[in-house]
């Protein structure tokens, strides 16, 4: 799985880059915290909910500290997931 640095996705989502953020963290995670527009989809039921995410559009998938994230598939993994997130 390829992997980005959350420095750099939050340069590409402050530029407007047309990307997706899919959080693949459970409810309770996502209520404690979020990265605004996030797609948030539990990573047992990403498979199931594939078509809510948009295939022309890069995904960069996050968790809680960048290992579920890389269990998602093809898509981008943030590395350090949404410990890394908040601590910059």
């Amino acid at each position: 799985m390829k992997e980005i640095k959350v420095d750099e996705l939050r340069r590409r989502l402050d530029a407007g880059e047309d990307l997706v953020v899919l959080d693949v963290r459970e409810p309770d995670e996502v209520a404690r915290s979020a990265i605004s527009g996030s797609v948030d989809i539990p990573l047992g039921q990403v498979v199931d909910r594939m078509s809510e995410l948009d295939p022309v559009r890069p995904t960069a998938v996050i968790c809680a500290a960048g290992v579920r994230s890389g269990y998602a598939g093809e898509l981008v993994n943030v590395t350090g997931g949404m410990k890394a997130w908040l601590s910059q």
